[in-house]
């Protein structure tokens, strides 16, 4: 049927708004359509524009990790200098002091009068100052280099302080304070001997900084930790100077008037506990009542079902200085190669009335006990020789060519760990720099003695 054929106006109305609908929603699906592909293209431009910021962004990323794997590769070249400067440094630096030493207790003998011998102990006390200062600031740039690395072994507590009192109780009893203990039967996780060297710290400044009274080193369970406390009975720390204590050179108001004059106090003792502390991973506190005493504690792991402790072995106490001629005519070899150091230890020896042989180096040393009409007593080995030679190794190949066993001392002021291990392996006897006359001569005599009964 045609459109003229139909006479129904409603009818046609209602078919002209079908159609007119149809032609809408057509047009309508028709603007989704063109809407939907203008959202496709504005999508399409921000993916693209996301994806080339990405890029950029890991390219950049890329950058920056190459440029900081160089800047890691130019701190690690940094750090190995650093650590072959402090090696140099440990024995450069205190080369001329020994031989300052060895030189000043030459004069001590040859000085006629008690005043002029006053002024030589004077500067010999202001060259231990010194020693203690440059040692002390090798300690910490070692500490700061990260070139000193922890040893973490099972420590008998009982047996390290023992050690560290046989030392220091001497210092407590001529000022007349009591060195008291109060010691678990424990063993800790830590590396022995930096544990030893920040609790010597403590309890000298303990010492030093008491007048009257005494100083407690005991142990306090914490957790499963333990914490070993050193508490005086001193002039104490106000609490606005509870952290400043541990920065370097820093006394208190009260260090002066509580150091006598013959003590080095250089203010660099509770730094070097503070950075030994830390790289130990051990934590530390202090608490402080001026006018009081102090306490400070340092939290160590106890080492759960520990095996038995070791025997255990002191260092051998010193030997008196002897004062007589039993060092007089012993035949000596000394290894060394530093001019000032060499000149030094010939006047001494010659003082002695030692019959003294030096040489520098190894193979001047083989030849000096090749002839058996002179076979030394003893010999004195720097560590650091001419011609790259080792002190360690050359007391080894000594052994060769000796007809039997000679006492060796390695005085060196190279500390590692490993070359007083190597010396141990030997069976000799170690020395740091500045070598200390009077120490020198008694352990000479005790070895001479020692071989000879």
């Amino acid at each position: 049927m045609s459109l003229a054929e139909i006479d129904d106006i409603e009818r046609l109305k209602r078919i002209n708004d079908a159609l007119v609908n149809r032609v809408e929603l057509a047009i309508d699906q028709q603007r989704n359509a063109f809407s939907l592909f203008q959202t496709a293209i504005s999508l399409e431009g921000q993916v693209r524009r996301r994806t080339d910021e990405l890029t950029s962004t890991l390219h950049s990323l890329e950058e920056a990790n190459c440029e900081l794997a160089r800047q890691k590769e130019i701190s690690e070249r940094a750090n190995q200098s650093k650590t072959r400067f402090l090696a140099a440094a440990s024995h450069d630096i205190l080369q001329p002091l020994n031989a300052a030493q060895l030189t000043i207790s030459s004069l001590y003998d040859l000085q006629q009068t008690d005043a002029a011998r006053s002024m030589v102990q004077q500067v010999e006390r202001s060259l231990d100052t010194m020693n203690e200062l440059l040692r002390t600031l090798l300690d910490i740039s070692r500490l700061d280099a990260g070139v000193t690395k922890p040893n973490f072994t099972p420590v008998y507590l009982p047996h390290l302080i023992e050690s560290l009192l046989s030392d220091l109780r001497p210092i407590a009893e001529r000022k007349g304070l009591k060195l008291r203990i109060s010691i678990a039967s424990e063993s800790v996780l830590t590396d022995r001997s930096m544990l030893r060297r920040a609790l010597q710290n403590l309890i000298s400044n303990a010492i030093r900084y008491t007048e009257k009274g005494g100083i407690l080193i005991g142990t306090r369970r914490s957790g499963d930790g333990l914490s070993l406390e050193v508490i005086d009975t001193g002039c104490g720390i106000q609490e606005d100077q509870l952290e400043t204590i541990f920065e370097e050179f820093h006394r208190g108001s009260h260090g002066k008037a509580a150091v006598a004059d013959n003590e080095c106090a250089l203010g660099l003792g509770l730094s070097i506990v503070r950075r030994l502390v830390t790289a130990l991973d051990h934590s530390m506190t202090v608490t402080s009542e001026p006018g009081r005493g102090s306490t400070f504690r340092i939290e160590v792991p106890v080492v759960p079902d520990a095996p038995p402790p070791a025997p255990c072995q002191f260092s051998r106490p010193a030997q008196p200085v002897l004062r007589d001629g039993s060092l007089s005519g012993k035949r000596v070899l000394v290894i060394e190669n530093d001019p000032a150091v060499i000149e030094a230890m010939s006047l001494l020896m010659n003082n002695w009335e030692i019959d003294c042989r030096i040489v520098p180096n190894k193979e001047r040393a083989i030849e000096a006990v090749a002839s058996s009409e002179w076979l030394p007593e003893l010999i004195i080995a720097d560590h650091h020789l001419d011609d790259g030679d080792l002190g360690t190794e050359t007391l080894a190949a000594l052994r060769n060519h000796l007809p039997h066993d000679v006492p060796a001392i390695l005085a060196t002021a190279d500390t590692s760990k490993a070359v007083q291990a190597r010396v141990d392996e030997l069976g000799h006897e170690y020395m740091s720099k500045p070598v200390k006359p009077a120490q020198l001569r008694a352990l000479m005599s005790h070895l001479i003695q020692s071989r000879s009964t």
